[in-house]
Order: structure tokens, then C-alpha cells, then sequence
């Protein structure tokens, strides 16, 4: 298999160079990567592909980079993960605005602080597609959030209980989940039903007790 096919979607505009992909797979498939790995990867590209194909995305290539490239560079606990990874987009020699790929990667570090009327329509749905697995099937959802424990456990279990809640929690709060009517539509309901099961669990953990 070519490198590129790693990163294949029936959409994208165009085909990653292999040298890239390759440089790009090796960093997705670091040993701390328990979730932010190439299947989050696919599973975000799998999105973008139904996206392109119902409602359509206004600029195809540079959201498809925004996905390969915008978990390159993953040091769980990091604050210059996102900068980082768009660093290297902008580097990129690749048939798109790189600017525009860059501000797109730098928006995943405000997931859950930004509302529908704060980004534009391709943004909304670029970071909607990043978010879907809040909303996806019980099983796919407990996966996850195993998955982000595992790459915190570097940290004190209490520390990471309690920024793991703040972080669920401010999702619940949140009257949009999803930015876009399109994921709202499809998976807020589950999200909800996942973030109150993630959050009674973190309370039980912790000896809260939940209402």
C-alpha cells in the first residue's frame, strides 16, 4: 500500500505526496497516541467524505488538510499541540491556502468555547467532524474515553478526573454541542446521553453524589 492511502477519502481534491504521508504516519502511530491516532484520523476523514457527498464542503482541500494535519504533532497535556500542527501544515507543500489550514488545526484548540455564530460554515463542519465521536454509539463513545484516560496516565488519576470533568461538563452545559445544524441534527441527543454516563461515572469515581 502507498503511504497516501493512509490517508485516503473518496472526496479530498488531491492525494497526499508519499514522502508526507509517511513522515505523517510515523507521527500518528507514536506509542502515547492511544486515541489520537491514525483512526481518529480515518474515522474524521470518514466524516469529511459525508459531508463532501449530502450538503458539500466550500473549500474540499483545505479542510481535507486540516484533517490530516491537524493532530500531526500530539503531546497529551501540551499547550502548543494545536500551533504546532499547524506549523507544520504551513510548511507543507500541498495545492491549498495553507493559511487557512493552519487557522482551521488552531481552532481545535477552542473546542467547546466557541459557538455556531463564532466560525463560518466549513470551520463549523471541520470541527464538528473532530467532535462527532461525543455523539457516536455507546460502545464507540466508552472506547474513546478509555482512550483519553490512556494517555493521560502520565498524570495523578484525581488530576486528570478532574479536568476530564470540567472539560464534559462545560460540553453538557453547552446549549450547542455541535456548531453546525448538520451534526446538531444528527447527534446531539447522543452526545447528551454519552456526557451524562461520562460525567456520572467520573462522580461516582470521585464519591460525588449525582442528581
Amino acid at each position: 500500500m502507498m503511504a497516501s492511502e493512509a490517508f485516503a477519502s473518496r472526496s479530498a481534491p488531491f492525494r497526499l505526496p508519499d514522502e508526507l504521508a509517511r513522515e505523517l504516519e510515523t507521527s500518528y502511530s507514536e506509542p502515547r497516541r492511544a486515541y489520537h491516532s491514525m483512526a481518529h484520523v480515518a474515522e474524521v476523514l470518514r466524516w469529511y467524505d459525508e459531508v463532501a457527498e449530502s450538503i458539500g464542503w466550500e473549500q474540499p482541500g483545505e479542510v481535507y488538510a486540516a484533517i490530516v494535519f491537524h493532530d500531526a504533532v500530539y503531546t497529551p497535556g501540551e499547550r502548543d499541540n494545536e500551533a504546532r500542527s499547524a506549523a507544520w501544515a504551513r510548511r507543507a507543500d500541498l495545492p491549498v491556502d495553507r493559511a487557512r489550514v493552519a487557522a482551521l488545526i488552531e481552532l481545535t484548540a477552542r473546542h467547546g468555547a466557541l459557538a455556531p455564530g463564532d466560525v463560518d460554515r466549513d470551520a463549523a463542519l471541520f470541527l464538528d467532524c473532530d467532535m462527532a465521536i461525543i455523539g457516536a454509539g455507546v460502545d464507540e463513545f466508552d472506547s474513546y474515553d478509555a482512550a483519553i484516560a490512556r494517555e493521560y496516565a502520565n498524570i495523578p488519576l484525581e488530576t486528570y478526573r478532574a479536568g476530564r470533568r470540567a472539560f464534559l461538563a462545560g460540553l453538557a452545559a453547552r446549549q450547542r454541542i455541535f456548531l453546525s445544524d448538520y451534526f446538531h441534527t444528527r447527534l446531539d441527543a447522543a452526545a447528551r446521553a454519552n456526557l451524562r454516563r461520562a460525567l456520572g461515572a467520573l462522580d461516582q469515581a470521585a464519591g460525588r453524589t449525582t442528581v
